[in-house]
């Protein structure tokens, strides 16, 4: 980094050299020069990262250049602030030179972020150059963005707060460059979007970019679970509701996410406060499901044979058909989870203690024959009832 730190702490620093001496050909060579030594510093930084085997080394050079950059950034800043030449083009070198400089910083950050301390607090002046340009960015992206994209409440969530960060006089937090690094990534995100394309799905492109970077705002939080009632609860009959119920959370356990990534640290991940709202929506149906079913089993029954039959057993309700609960008890048995004489044994003993949304009563010996020739889809639902447990398990 010889020739860029000679040429902001000595030739551009109006303290050390007579700016206004340096010619407008000089000038034009400098500008010129500096994107090519931009380039040249990311390949010499990734040559050399590359070279090192040590981790520890590798986190101590990449801070060097990181601290190097902030500083010659805070320099640069400095120079413009005293230089009295009124040179139209000295004002455009300074212009380039902030911009190549924060080009360094965010391939530095994208590139690199798992060896940079990103819990430090941000220098004021970076803090100032970053907000600026993130301003750039967003309002030409709130200039250019698609009309699908721009109707979109999740956007004007996001909108709103980023505004509220390049604006704001006093945040009531300290910004580390985790902070910059995750709205950087946000609105360069957004920038790459594309809402035109949004096939029929779950959820739609913004949607999964926002659950992808951890978009844990309680605003969007609230406006995401809304919409998702809205389109379960325009369904009448229980039953579809809790079919669309559990597409939306398998849709949801289905998308990607980036580990390390949260746009608040001290409040809880979006993973978590959506997935137990599908707990506890799922439990709640279930409920319903189960009071609408027992007591049309109660209206049936005699009030005069009432008292000579022997009180009938307490069945547990399971939310699978029996095809798939017939699945589950077969792998139970052949894997010796569930002991018995015999797989008839085991579907004898247990079965009649059962009933299904669809049927009170089950047959366990139907049941046991069904399990030798399931379809394709029962094993799927039985494969994603498996992998709920194991999933709430491990929330234990």
């Amino acid at each position: 980094m010889e020739w860029l730190d000679l040429l902001i702490t000595v030739t551009l620093n109006p303290t050390k050299t007579n700016v206004r001496a340096i010619t407008n050909e000089q000038l034009n060579n400098i500008i010129n020069r500096i994107p090519e030594e931009n380039l040249r510093l990311q390949k010499l930084i990734k040559t050399q990262v590359f070279s090192i085997t040590k981790e520890e080394e590798i986190v101590l050079l990449i801070k060097q250049y990181h601290s190097s950059l902030i500083a010659l950034l805070d320099q640069t800043l400095k120079n413009q602030k005293e230089d009295t030449s009124q040179k139209v083009i000295l004002k455009k070198v300074y212009k380039v030179l902030l911009s190549n400089i924060d080009e360094l910083l965010s391939f530095i950050e994208t590139r690199f972020s798992t060896n940079l301390i990103l819990d430090e607090r941000v220098p004021k002046t970076y803090l100032s150059v970053t907000r600026k340009e993130l301003k750039k960015k967003l309002d030409k992206l709130k200039l250019n963005s698609s009309q699908e994209l721009k109707t979109n409440s999740a956007f004007e969530i996001i909108l709103k707060r980023l505004y509220h960060f390049i604006n704001s006089t006093c945040l009531h937090y300290e910004v580390t460059f985790r902070d910059i690094f995750y709205k950087k990534t946000l609105v360069q995100g957004l920038e790459e979007i594309d809402c035109n394309n949004d096939e029929i799905k779950a959820y739609s492109a913004l949607d999964e970019f926002l659950i992808y970077l951890n978009f844990n705002s309680k605003a969007y939080i609230n406006l995401l679970t809304d919409r998702l009632a809205g389109c379960i609860n325009g369904y009448k009959d229980p039953i579809e509701r809790m079919d669309r119920l559990l597409y939306y959370y398998k849709a949801f356990n289905q998308l990607h996410r980036k580990p390390g990534l949260v746009l608040n640290p001290n409040y809880h991940d979006l993973e978590t406060i959506l997935g137990n709202w599908f707990t506890q929506e799922i439990l709640y149906l279930e409920k319903k499901l189960h009071l609408s079913v027992v007591p049309l089993q109660g209206k049936k029954e005699n009030p005069v044979n009432k008292q000579s039959t022997p009180k009938d057993k307490q069945k547990v309700l399971c939310m699978l058909s029996t095809d798939q609960i017939g699945l589950i008890l077969r792998a139970s048995d052949e894997l010796r989870i569930l002991v018995a004489k015999s797989m008839s044994q085991v579907f004898k003993t247990i079965v009649p203690h059962l009933s299904t949304p669809y049927k009170e009563d089950l047959s366990y010996d139907g049941m046991r024959s069904k399990s030798y020739v399931a379809e394709e889809r029962d094993k799927q639902i039985a494969i994603e009832t498996l992998e709920r447990i194991i999933k709430k398990i491990k929330e234990y």
